[in-house]
Formats: C-alpha cells, sequence, structure tokens
C-alpha cells in the first residue's frame, strides 16, 4: 500500500465557462486544483477520480507533476457549464449535462494519507461510506461544501438544504465553504457567525472563501488573509486551490500560516485559466511583498 502526504478526491469535470471575456472550454474538477497545488508545493500527492477515456490527458498532465492517479473511467465525464453574468466571482450558475458517476469507498481503501481533500462538484459523488474509510483510517478529512449543497435537478445544479450536515461535519476536520455556500447552509450572512455555525457541528478548522480573501475559524480564532491578484481570468478553481494548498501546508504549518500559503497560492492562480502552475519562488515572493508576515522563513 502506497503512502501519500494528501489524497484529493472527486470527479473531473469538463468546464464550459462562459463570462464578459467570452466562452472557454476548460479542464476542471476540484481535484485537479488542489492536487496540481499541493504537487507544487512539494508534497507527495495522489487523485481518486472518474472521467471518460477521451479526457485522459487529465491524467497525463497529473501524472507529468508528480501525481499518482487512481481513475475509473467511464462512459462519459462529468460536464459542468458555469455562467458568470457579473464581475463578481462570486455570483454564478451552474448546470451539468454529464455524469460520470459516484466515489465508491473501495476506490480509496488502499490507499493511505496523512490528510484527504473531498472535492466533489454535487450530492452524491462521494457519500458518507468514503468519509468513513478515511477516518478509520486516521486520515485528516478536508470537505468541500460545494460538492454536498449542490443538488442536480433536471440539468441544472440547485442549492438545497443538506439534512445529513450535522452527521457529516461531526466527520470532518477541515470544512471548506464559500460565503454563497456559507449563508445557505447557516443562514448567516456574517461570515463569522457563519464559520461558529459550521464549527459548532465538530470540524476543528473552517476555511471560509469570499471574493475578497479568506478567513480562517481554528482555535476559537479568526485569521483573515486576503487575494492579491493583477488579473482574474481564472476564478474557476478559486476554492479547490484554497483549500488544496491550505490543508498541504497544515501537515506542516500553524492555521495562520497555512491561511497565508492558501490566499497567496490562490491569488496566483486567478491570475490565470487552469491548475496553478507557478514556483514556489512566486509564492514566497508574494507573501513577502504582501502578506505582513515571516512565513517564507
Amino acid at each position: 500500500m502506497k503512502n501519500y502526504d494528501l489524497l484529493c478526491i472527486g470527479n473531473y469535470t469538463k468546464d464550459t465557462i462562459i463570462s464578459s471575456a467570452g466562452t472557454k472550454i476548460v479542464d476542471g474538477g476540484a481535484v485537479n486544483y488542489a492536487a496540481h497545488a499541493a504537487a507544487r508545493l512539494g508534497l507527495k500527492v495522489a487523485v481518486v477520480t472518474r472521467l471518460a477515456k477521451d479526457d485522459e490527458r487529465v491524467v497525463e498532465k497529473l501524472t507529468q507533476s508528480g501525481i499518482d492517479c487512481y481513475v475509473t473511467y467511464t462512459p462519459q465525464s462529468t460536464l459542468l457549464k458555469l455562467e458568470y453574468p457579473t464581475s463578481d466571482p462570486d455570483i454564478r450558475t451552474l448546470s451539468v449535462t454529464g455524469m460520470a458517476g459516484s466515489i465508491a469507498a473501495s476506490e480509496v481503501e488502499n490507499i493511505d494519507a496523512k490528510a484527504a481533500v473531498i472535492g466533489s462538484s454535487l450530492r452524491g459523488e462521494v457519500g458518507m461510506d468514503v468519509i468513513h474509510t478515511l477516518k478509520d483510517k486516521k486520515m485528516l478529512v478536508a470537505a468541500d461544501m460545494q460538492g454536498f449543497v449542490r443538488v442536480l435537478r433536471g440539468a441544472d445544479l440547485k442549492y438545497e438544504p443538506w439534512d445529513e450536515m450535522q452527521t457529516t461535519l461531526a466527520l470532518v476536520d477541515i470544512v471548506k465553504s464559500d460565503a454563497v455556500e456559507a449563508e445557505f447552509l447557516t443562514g448567516e450572512t456574517d461570515i463569522y457567525k457563519a464559520a461558529k455555525f459550521y464549527a459548532d457541528m465538530g470540524p476543528r478548522e473552517i476555511v471560509l472563501t469570499h471574493k475578497d480573501g479568506l478567513l480562517i475559524y481554528a482555535d476559537s480564532t479568526f485569521h483573515e488573509m486576503n487575494f492579491y491578484h493583477a488579473r482574474l481570468d481564472g476564478r474557476s478553481g478559486r476554492g479547490d486551490t484554497c483549500i488544496g494548498t491550505y490543508v498541504a501546508q497544515r501537515l506542516f504549518m500553524a492555521p495562520y500560516e497555512a491561511g497565508i500559503w492558501a490566499a497567496a497560492v490562490t491569488s496566483l492562480k486567478m491570475e490565470n485559466v487552469g491548475p496553478f502552475d507557478r514556483s514556489v519562488r512566486e509564492v514566497e515572493e508574494l507573501i513577502h511583498h504582501k502578506y505582513d508576515h515571516g512565513a517564507t522563513g
């Protein structure tokens, strides 16, 4: 059985992104963004995902980056359409025209890692059986709320109440949510109150992203970090990159330092479409110039 620093779980998505800049077809999926970010930081990373054989180039790119891929090939990949009607990156509508199916516990049971990030696209893609398997292996488990609040109705992804939130979050160590998901799931427009709401269900750390940056809630303490991007060409994958980086660095750093790295990596990622592909040196320079903290040593 192979051992890893970080295991990323969730389906690849072929994304059609529609914005004022036009329409682009992008290889997406939370696992794609999170895994590339963690690998760039020098971690030993594995991915469990499902996709069509036609999209095997995504697996090849992950492998070329030193990431081990445990793939189930399906008749079609998950096809996601993301429409951004305004310049606000938090406002978007989502629809799905194809599905790669659900990831089973058997797909993760032969993999060991220090931590796992569950980055699914919609409810049912990764179930409680997978979370229980990860916890049985004593992994640090992080889960992105996008894959639990989104429900497929026809071709549209809708936010719907999540009856299993309490029992699920009791098993999760780190919750990742954006401000829109947080308001829907907690009923709180105040992100500080929303973070506490999540934490009261059991997770020991909350990573909450919004259009200007991220909020960390850990050890009953709030930490805030802004995003600093020169342009916003790559909004899609923001939260996935953020949580992948945060969990990767939490294996070595305290929440505040990990949050700074997550904010810096995410800032650079948002400048370009696709997964994070910049150097650690560029991240360190951004931290030095924009974050008043010696996190780079």
